[in-house]
């Protein structure tokens, strides 16, 4: 089974899980009733905000630790700098 299909068979179990406890087909272990009815409809926006987070963290972490790779900060600054004289040449003012 290739990732994606994992991917997509878990999340398809999960959503339907979780529809069936929001429509409250299945109750919530661990939780009562009213609790459920308050948490379930915001579950999918937190999710959402988490991830969204945690993909800025990653990101910034990336940008932060980016001195680090040394080989791929001097490529990176030859490739920038062969791209301005290529822009040089053509005709383009580069700062």
């Amino acid at each position: 089974m290739t990732r994606a299909k994992r991917v997509a068979l878990w999340s398809a179990v999960t959503s339907v899980a979780y529809f069936l406890a929001f429509f409250a087909y299945i109750p919530v272990p661990f939780v009562t009733a009213e609790h459920a009815e308050q948490v379930l409809p915001v579950l999918p926006w937190w999710l959402l905000v988490s991830f969204g987070s945690y993909a800025l963290w990653s990101l910034g972490r990336g940008l932060y630790t980016f001195r680090e790779c040394t080989d791929a900060y001097t490529e990176l600054l030859s490739e920038i700098s062969q791209a301005k004289s290529e822009l040089r040449v053509k005709g383009v003012s580069v700062d």
